[in-house]
């Protein structure tokens, strides 16, 4: 049986379901997004999540201070630097987010068929009746019968902490609504989210600058996270910010999470360095009928113009339990076939009991999806969307993949100084990983490229099945070796490190030289 995005023998694969599956040493191609906090902070946890398969550490800043996410980024470093890996960090931005603070602490009970106030007055204590928020233009741009969502961790899915309210009427700024369903509010903060409704509020908030401009450039962040973009002028607005606070390298993963996002879609991909499909804020804005072939349709845009797409809220029984449901290992096994660069993971490893179960059976799932993810279909596919004649680079970079194909090499080694040729490669989803090893460029200063050189090693991370090192041309020079002879040695001896290569491998290596790019074939070292 074989469909569009999978390749499937039925016999042999619906046997081998039967079989015991031998623990994999190297994690899946597909990256894994940790979002760290109580549960994944100390050293121990996060290295137990890199290890597992976490590919990039995510920081979300619409809880907790910047005392608190410095303290997890501390440990973080330390926990890379104890298993010898790199990890992106990734800023996540709070956005035009509505909010609910509720100071006490105390649970609110809402119950079906009663009506609760929505007000802007700060003054009103929050209460099963009335629920302030710091927004003062909510009576303007709802009406009658439109849909809001409210809950402390927003649409986990489970309706005994979340509610749906629906509005009755408008007076002054204040919102009258029907609560729908009973549910018990507990926490401090809550979220309130309107559907399909224009809240004139920054996608980049002041709250966001200061973070930023302070934490993210203290830290030198790798990839912000731009939550609930709705233009690509929110993307250009945050790339200006970036290179006036000396942040220019950092990369913008467009988060989108409401139909204002879907509708200017193909204008936020042109502009921004990668996508995160927010399914959560999305599951509200549209019918549920409706989710899964905007998701399809925005990985495959994202597929076609070479740029990593991470999909959010995939396994939200984590949460709660050890092992996820049914329909939860399918959803991510889909994901994958669609074509998805990444998963990422929120409360799983940010307040679920099981962060490094979460992140090990999702990369789990992932893995054995790729083993029936049909590269050939989407390969053909990129290359006739690229179309004739073919740019160079393009033309390099999947004769690369298509050689690795052929001759079933173990991996493809990228040598590279911006992260560029090895995300290119990467594009066309070769079933086997791709090393970017990370040189400086020729007459850089090599006190400013250790940093920058980092900086886009670790960016590489996002990309599906990228795996970056850092290269050094002192210690090439040193060892008497030249570039590429070192370069292959690094890789070899990561990739055997890891698991991932053998004596007599056969590898691609992909190179630029001069003007030109250089393919060829080499077998690893026996030693």
């Amino acid at each position: 049986m074989q469909g569009a995005n999978m390749l499937l023998d039925e016999p042999v694969r619906l046997t081998s379901v039967l079989t015991p599956v031998k623990p994999k040493v190297f994690p899946s191609l597909t990256k894994i997004v940790g979002t760290l906090g109580p549960k994944s902070q100390t050293v121990e946890v996060i290295e137990e999540c890199l290890t597992a398969g976490m590919a990039v550490a995510r920081f979300d800043f619409s809880w907790m201070d910047a005392t608190y996410h410095q303290e997890t980024l501390n440990n973080l470093r330390r926990a890379a630097q104890n298993v010898n890996k790199l990890c992106p960090v990734m800023l996540d931005t709070l956005g035009p987010e509505i909010q609910v603070h509720n100071s006490t602490g105390g649970p609110i009970e809402l119950k079906a068929g009663n009506h609760v106030t929505i007000t802007p007055d700060l003054s009103k204590a929050p209460s099963s009746e009335i629920l302030p928020i710091k927004f003062g233009d909510l009576a303007k741009v709802v009406k009658k019968g439109d849909t809001l969502f409210i809950g402390q961790y927003l649409f986990t899915g489970s309706e005994t902490t979340s509610s749906w309210l629906e509005v009755v009427e408008t007076s002054g700024e204040n919102v009258e609504c029907l609560v729908t369903n009973t549910a018990t509010l507990a926490g401090t903060m809550f979220t309130l989210h309107v559907s399909k409704a224009h809240v004139s509020l920054p996608t980049l908030s002041d709250y966001d600058k200061e973070v930023i401009s302070t934490w993210g450039l203290h830290n030198s962040v790798d990839i912000i996270s731009l939550s609930h973009t709705r233009s690509a002028e929110d993307v250009r607005e945050l790339r200006s910010f970036l290179q006036s606070h000396d942040l220019q390298d950092t990369q913008i993963y467009a988060k989108v999470e409401n139909t204002e996002g879907l509708d200017h879609f193909d204008e936020i991909l042109q502009e921004a360095d990668g996508i995160i499909i927010s399914r959560g804020d999305l599951g509200i804005d549209l019918p549920p009928e409706d989710v899964f072939i905007s998701q399809k349709t925005a990985i495959k845009k994202c597929n076609l113009a070479g740029k990593p797409v991470i999909i959010t809220r995939v396994v939200d029984s984590m949460i709660d339990n050890l092992r996820p449901t049914r329909a939860e290992a399918t959803d991510v096994a889909n994901a994958v076939l669609d074509g998805t660069d990444g998963i990422l993971l929120g409360a799983e490893t940010h307040r679920g009991p099981y962060p490094v179960d979460a992140v090990s059976t999702v990369g789990r799932i992932c893995a054995e999806a790729e083993s029936v993810y049909n590269q050939l279909v989407h390969f053909k596919k990129l290359v006739r969307h690229v179309g004739d004649p073919m740019p160079h680079e393009e033309s390099v970079a999947s004769s690369a993949v298509r050689t690795a194909m052929k001759v079933k090499a173990a991996a493809i080694v990228v040598f590279t100084f911006s992260g560029r040729a090895a995300r290119l490669v990467a594009k066309y989803k070769p079933p086997m990983p791709v090393l970017a090893v990370v040189f400086p460029r020729e007459g850089s200063d090599p006190t400013k490229w250790r940093s920058y050189g980092t900086t886009q090693a670790r960016q590489c991370f996002a990309a599906r099945g990228v795996y970056p090192l850092m290269g050094s041309t002192e210690e090439a020079e040193t060892g008497g070796l030249t570039k590429e002879e070192y370069g292959i040695k690094l890789a070899q001896n990561y990739g055997r490190s890891v698991g991932m290569l053998k004596p007599f491998d056969r590898l691609i290596i992909f190179q630029k030289i001069g003007d030109s790019s250089v393919v060829k074939i080499i077998e690893c070292d026996s030693s």
